[in-house]
């Protein structure tokens, strides 16, 4: 698969109109161009053409089919949704491409033809379960903080946080000022650096690093092990497969 920015389009399949107006961001992320934030971005930055005239416009609404839309001047059709779960490996970064040229876990991702992308984030150092898909509109829902789709993780941390840490970092805690959601924190072992569960409904950038670290218990390994309903313990960093038609079915249902 191409890693190939956000900004770059190609021709894709063909598929049915609603027959509705649509947000051209929305239509764009059913598309697979790109997820529906990064899709605004690309409109602000005038990359999208609707019947041969630039729009900048987050507001703008066309329908797909009907009216010529086009992403640097290359026409935009519909494409089939994949969805696919891949076991992160550290040592990766969550973007289809990067400046830096570190590698991107769109290279593991071999054999597709449609241009999927992350939901979410794992960071570089971090491994575990990635959604990856087209779908811009589930990516959406399930990256949106108000929908509240919890996240599990196996966390390594330097020594024991103490009862009131663990109550202070799950209640609620503070973190550049802002009140985070509570989050569920169980300690899995009595290891002199242990192993923790950290289930999380919102996810701020190196959110769980950034909190042990606030009180003293830096974290030296995170690995994402559920994301919603889906989980996969037999998946091997590196690996991937499609999403079944059950576990996809369980990630519309979550809204």
């Amino acid at each position: 698969m191409s890693s190939r920015s956000s900004r770059s389009s190609k021709k894709l399949v063909q598929g049915a109109s609603t027959g509705q107006p649509e947000r051209l961001q929305k239509i764009m992320a059913q598309s697979g161009i790109a997820s529906r934030r990064a899709s605004e971005t690309l409109i602000l930055e005038g990359h999208v053409q609707v019947n041969g005239k630039t729009v900048t416009t987050l507001g703008t609404k066309a329908i797909l089919g009907k009216d010529k839309i086009t992403v640097n001047f290359q026409t935009l059709q519909k494409e089939k949704n994949v969805y696919l779960l891949l076991n992160k490996p550290k040592g990766y970064v969550t973007t289809l491409k990067d400046p830096e040229g570190k590698p991107t876990v769109a290279a593991l991702i071999t054999g597709i033809q449609a241009r999927v992308y992350p939901v979410g984030r794992l960071d570089f150092n971090s491994e575990g379960l990635l959604l990856m898909t087209n779908d811009g509109d589930l990516a959406y829902q399930l990256t949106d903080p108000d929908h509240e789709i919890p996240k599990v993780y196996v966390v390594k941390v330097y020594r024991t946080p103490t009862p009131e840490q663990i109550k202070e970092l799950s209640s609620g805690f503070r973190l550049d000022g802002r009140k985070l959601k509570p989050c569920r924190i169980e300690l899995l072992d009595k290891a002199l650096n242990p192993w923790l569960r950290v289930t999380l409904t919102e996810g701020k950038n190196q959110q769980i690093r950034r909190m042990f670290a606030a009180v003293g218990h830096p974290v030296s390994k995170l690995k994402r092990i559920q994301f919603g309903p889906i989980k996969d313990d037999r998946l091997k960093p590196g690996e991937w497969r499609p999403l079944t038609a059950g576990e996809i079915r369980a990630l519309k249902n979550l809204n």
